[in-house]
C-alpha cells in the first residue's frame, strides 16, 4: 500500500540529512505544506534549532504578485520561520532523494485574516466572532479560498495536493492557552456554537426558509441545558433544515469550485484530494462532506482511519481513499502498531495510508514507522 507522511518545510530546509532520513523510512510521498495555519512545532533532529513557532497563517513560498494586487483579502506571506520559497527549497531537496511530493493546502482556518478582517469571520448566535474561523458562506472569503487553494497546490514539484479544512469550520479550535472546556459541549452542542450568523449566513438561512433571527433565539434556545451541564435541546425541524440545507450547499459549492480551480492550474494528471469527515455538518480540519458527492468531486479524500468505511462505497476505479493515521507518539499516535492499524485500514478499503507527521515524531516513533512499512512491504 502506498504510504505518505505529512511534513513542514522547516523539518527539511537547512538539515542536509533530512531527506535521506525520510527516504530511508520506506514511504512513497512526503505531503509538504505550502500553506498553513499557525503553529508552535517540534523540530528534534533539526541541527539549528528544537522549535520553530509560525506566528500566523501564511504561505510557504512567494505568492504572485499580479494574482493579489489590490484584492483586500490575500494570503500572508511567512516571516523568519519560513523565509523566501521556503516550500520550493524543501521540494528540491526531497526530489533529490526520490521521494514524491504532494502540497499540502490549510484553506478556511486563519486567525490572522480574522484578526484583520473581522468581518470574514464566523459569528455564533451569541454574536461572538471566531478569527480563526473564516466563514466560506461569504462571496469575498470563498474567491479568496479558491484563488489560494489555485497558487498553493500548483507548485514548481509538487504531483498532487491535498486540501485541509475545504468547508466549515467552528467553535473546535486549540486557541493561544484555550479554556473552552470548563462546560462540556457534546456534538450537538458545538453544531450549535458553529452556526454563522454573519449578514452572508443570516441572508442564507432566508433564502432557505428560516428567518435569521427566529434561528438565533433557537439556538440559543437549544443550546441553554448545555450551559448547565445536559445535552442541547434539538432545533425546530423547519429551523435545523434550513440552517442544514445553507450549510451544505456553501461547503458542496466551495468543494466544487477549489477543485475546479486547482485543476485548471495544474498540469495533466495532478491529483487533488480533500482531507474530509462523512458527516456532512462536521466543521473543521477534516470539513464535512457528502461521501458520494465529494468523490465525485475530488480524486480522493484523507479521512481519519476509523472513517474509511465511510467513503468506500462511493469510490470509483482509481478513487483514493487514504487513512490517515497518527504515528507521533506524544501526540496521541500508535507508531508501534502502525502495521496492524494499516492492515485494519484496508481490509475495510483504505487504498493509501497517510501518516501524521514525520516532522515532530521521535526516533523511537521513526524506528517503529520503518520497521511496519518493511514489514507491510
Amino acid at each position: 500500500m502506498r504510504t505518505g507522511a505529512f511534513l513542514y518545510p522547516w523539518d527539511v530546509t537547512g538539515d542536509p540529512a533530512a531527506a535521506g532520513r525520510l527516504a530511508a523510512l520506506g514511504l512513497d510521498r512526503i505531503t509538504l505544506a505550502a500553506a498553513y495555519h499557525s503553529t508552535r512545532a517540534l523540530t528534534p533532529r533539526h541541527p539549528r534549532h528544537r522549535i520553530v513557532t509560525a506566528a500566523h497563517a501564511a504561505v510557504l513560498y512567494p505568492p504572485d504578485p499580479a494574482r493579489w494586487r489590490g484584492r483586500a483579502l490575500a494570503p500572508y506571506p511567512a516571516g523568519d520561520w519560513a523565509p523566501g520559497d521556503a516550500f520550493g527549497a524543501a521540494a528540491d531537496a526531497l526530489a533529490g532523494a526520490g521521494l514524491e511530493l504532494h502540497s499540502w493546502v490549510v484553506l478556511a482556518h486563519n486567525s490572522r485574516l480574522g484578526a484583520e478582517h473581522p468581518d470574514t469571520s464566523v459569528v455564533n448566535a451569541y454574536g461572538d466572532r471566531y478569527p480563526w474561523a473564516p466563514c466560506i458562506g461569504q462571496d469575498a472569503v470563498r474567491a479568496f479560498l479558491v484563488d489560494l487553494a489555485a497558487e498553493a497546490a500548483v507548485r514548481p514539484g509538487a504531483a498532487g495536493t491535498e486540501l485541509e479544512s475545504c468547508g466549515w469550520y467552528g467553535l473546535a479550535h486549540l486557541h493561544a492557552h484555550d479554556k473552552t472546556a470548563g462546560v462540556p459541549l457534546d456534538e450537538a452542542a458545538h453544531y450549535l456554537m458553529s452556526l454563522c450568523f454573519c449578514p452572508s449566513c443570516r441572508e442564507g438561512y432566508g433564502r432557505h426558509g428560516a428567518d435569521p433571527d427566529e434561528l438565533a433565539a433557537a439556538v440559543r434556545a437549544a443550546l441553554e441545558p448545555g450551559w448547565c451541564g445536559d445535552r442541547a435541546d434539538p432545533l425546530p425541524a423547519p429551523l435545523a433544515d434550513a440552517a442544514l440545507a445553507w450549510r451544505l450547499v456553501a461547503a458542496r459549492t466551495l468543494q466544487e469550485d477549489a477543485v475546479a480551480a486547482v485543476r485548471a492550474a495544474a498540469p495533466p494528471g495532478f491529483r487533488v484530494l480533500l482531507h474530509a469527515d462523512p458527516v456532512p455538518y462536521h466543521c473543521g480540519a477534516n470539513a464535512g462532506t457528502d461521501p458520494a458527492h465529494v468523490l465525485g468531486v475530488a480524486d480522493g479524500v484523507v479521512t481519519p482511519a476509523p472513517q474509511v468505511s465511510a467513503f468506500v462505497p462511493h469510490a470509483r476505479v482509481g478513487t483514493v481513499v487514504a487513512a490517515n493515521l497518527t504515528v507521533v507518539a506524544g501526540m496521541g499516535g500508535s507508531p508501534c502498531t502502525l502495521a496492524t492499524d494499516a492492515r485494519r485500514a484496508a481490509d475495510q478499503g483504505a487504498t493509501e495510508l497517510s501518516l501524521y507527521h514525520a516532522g515532530p515524531a521521535s526516533d523511537a516513533d521513526l524506528a517503529a514507522v520503518r520497521e511496519a512499512l518493511a514489514a507491510l512491504r
